[in-house]
């Protein structure tokens, strides 16, 4: 590396740590067990919740009458609706949607997080001779999109303090 593109990489590093920067964590959670409930047997989304779940030292519960937390889904549905379409019907835009309601309350029926509408969209145009490539794309999406809904309710749950 040559001498000038060093110092540039090192000035740029100390800039970076002296203003606080640091890379998303996953959020640390307040609670030693949780359990998830309501989720379809298959739910994708709760799969990636365990896991990165499982990468904090807070343990999974099957029985939520046993874990300190209950996060509890009450809905999960993904929906592709049509957007723009030509005079002729073929589609050109859809608009994914993936939405997620839950809340977080004590084995013992204690609201802690009230119900909680996570709305999340995306756009992706389309055409007829890339169908297989946009199948694809839309695959790539929902997955983004569950990637973000399950950020979101990690931090959610990270702000829930237990009472007492």
């Amino acid at each position: 590396m040559p001498q000038a593109n060093r110092r540039l990489f090192l000035l740029s590093a100390t800039a970076l740590a002296g203003c606080g920067f640091q890379l998303r964590r996953t959020p640390e959670l307040h609670v030693h067990s949780i359990a998830l409930t309501g989720f379809a047997a298959d739910s994708l989304l709760a799969a990636e919740l365990r896991r990165q779940i499982s990468r904090t030292p807070v343990t999974l519960m099957a029985d939520p009458n046993k874990a300190e937390l209950v996060l509890e889904a009450q809905r999960e549905s993904r929906d592709k609706v049509v957007e723009v379409q030509t005079s002729a019907g073929q589609v050109r835009e859809w608009q994914l949607r993936l939405q997620v309601d839950f809340l977080v309350r004590t084995p013992a029926g204690e609201v802690l997080l009230p119900h909680t509408e996570l709305r999340l969209t995306r756009d992706m145009n389309y055409t007829e001779a890339a169908a297989l490539a946009k199948e694809q794309e839309e695959a790539q999406l929902f997955r983004a999109m569950q990637s973000d809904a399950v950020a979101q309710m990690l931090r959610r749950l990270a702000a829930v303090r237990l009472p007492g």
